[in-house]
């Protein structure tokens, strides 16, 4: 269905594609997934005809979209686009941000758009909201309106630019389970996102992005259970590991707690399992061990990692200094927040290095 072949994207002071090839067939959800930088959501600008290529070919349906008789402007009405940031039309309602292509791109009468509109929007539960300004719908509702826009135009393949990382977390679950449901009913999708179970259980094949090209591509099972590539594989491992060094105690608390938040949620931890984790950083890492150490040349470092689909995680904490553990010696109250309903938790002191392991 789309085939890309040597695709190459330069900017004046970056080149995030220099060498891209890959084909999507008609009915394959594809994630796209990758460090930040490495030409993920430049690759599908391409595909939707918004960014010109420097050098390359991308065929759809055998046509090269570029070429002079490719006719890039049917091509686009046949690839939806989603983008992170919504875009919708802040001084048209939902059912009139939904009518406008149809209407104006493929001569659709307004009756016949607004029919279709309120089946799409009541596909995803904001039939309601259909005379609703953007500005009245939280994020989420915002995002399942784009998607309903971009269904409207009837396309071919519908490309998600990464859908959810603008909104709350409390919001992700309503859109990703709409681009579930289309999936279940054979569109084509290329998908760029940074929510890994998702792309995992949704995907027929991933593709991972690296130095500007497809580093390594494969069905999920291959390239989070046994990617073949240094790079992939360092990356998958990273997924599942957050780290932070504690370098002043006028560090930003607040920045920390929300990363783990979206560690929590990014690996589909419980919510008894996110709560735990913060509690073992504020009341352990950041209550009890933090205090005791010097101004001059602090180092504590902050680990936490969880199992394929988060049924086990480890916190470790690192220091430097004499012998301190902080299970026997911390705060009591602290220490007992930090360690109720937790598996086990392990102290050592070895070359001057202090490491405290808890497991939940």
């Amino acid at each position: 269905m789309i085939e890309v072949r040597r695709l190459r994207k330069e900017y004046p002071n970056v080149t995030p594609l220099t060498d891209v090839n890959t084909i999507i067939k008609k009915g394959e959800v594809v994630s796209v997934i990758g460090p930040s930088g490495t030409g993920k959501s430049t690759l599908l600008r391409c595909l939707n005809g918004l960014e010109q290529p420097s050098s390359g070919e991308i065929l759809f349906e055998g046509v090269n979209i570029f070429a002079k008789s490719g006719h890039i402007a049917k091509v686009r009405q046949k690839m939806g686009m989603v983008f992170q940031s919504f875009n919708l039309f802040s001084h048209l309602t939902i059912i009139e941000n939904t009518m406008m292509a149809p209407v104006d791109l493929l001569g659709m009468g307004r009756q016949e758009a607004y029919n279709d509109a309120m089946r799409l929007l009541k596909s995803v539960g904001l039939a309601e909201k259909a005379k609703n300004y953007p500005e009245q719908l939280s994020g989420g509702q915002q995002q399942r309106a784009a998607i309903v826009r971009a269904l409207a135009m009837h396309p071919e393949v519908l490309l998600f630019d990464e859908p959810t990382s603008a909104l709350d977390p409390t919001m992700v679950g309503e859109v990703l389970a709409v681009i579930r449901n289309l999936a279940g009913e054979g569109l084509t999708m290329v998908i760029v996102t940074h929510e890994m179970k998702f792309a995992r259980d949704v995907s027929n094949r991933i593709l991972y992005m690296d130095q500007g090209i497809i580093y390594e591509e494969g069905t999920p099972e291959e390239i989070f259970d046994n990617p073949q590539k240094q790079r992939t594989r360092i990356f998958v491992k990273q997924l599942r590991n957050f780290h932070y060094d504690i370098k002043s105690r006028n560090f930003d608390f607040v920045a920390v707690a929300n990363s783990l938040a979206e560690f929590a949620h990014r690996h589909a931890l419980s919510s008894a399992q996110s709560l735990k984790l913060q509690q073992i950083y504020e009341e352990m890492c950041v209550s009890v061990i933090l205090p005791g150490l010097p101004d001059e040349g602090m180092l504590l470092s902050f680990d936490a990692s969880c199992t394929e689909g988060g049924e086990e995680c480890e916190v470790a904490m690192r220091w430097e200094g004499e012998e301190f553990n902080p299970v026997e010696e911390g705060d009591e109250l602290s220490v007992k927040i930090a360690l109720t309903k937790t598996k086990s938790a392990n102290y050592c002191h070895d070359g001057g290095i202090n490491l405290t392991q808890i497991y939940f």
